[in-house]
């Protein structure tokens, strides 16, 4: 059981780490509309590679997030037929 407590806790860490550069990035994002709106192409581009770079980010920690579900079921799977 310790095992599992582990990895949901992991997995709350992760899902923490997600949800705030999903933030992140929507803050990002109407930064981007703002300084489209006033024509700052070069802060635009700046903002654009940063967003880039977070959507990256966000790509992994959720690929990490379901790798890390995928332990979790499969753990709670093995206690449920060890209770058994």
């Amino acid at each position: 059981m310790d095992k599992f407590n582990e990895l949901v806790s992991t997995q709350m860490q992760t899902m923490e780490k997600l949800l705030y550069l999903q933030s992140e990035l929507e803050r990002c994002q109407e930064i981007e509309k703002q300084l489209d709106a006033l024509k700052q192409s070069a802060e635009l581009e700046d903002l654009r590679m940063e967003i880039d770079r977070k959507k990256l980010d966000l790509k992994e920690i959720h690929q990490m997030f379901e790798k890390q579900t995928e332990e979790v079921i499969h753990t709670y799977q093995q206690l449920a037929v060890s209770y058994r």
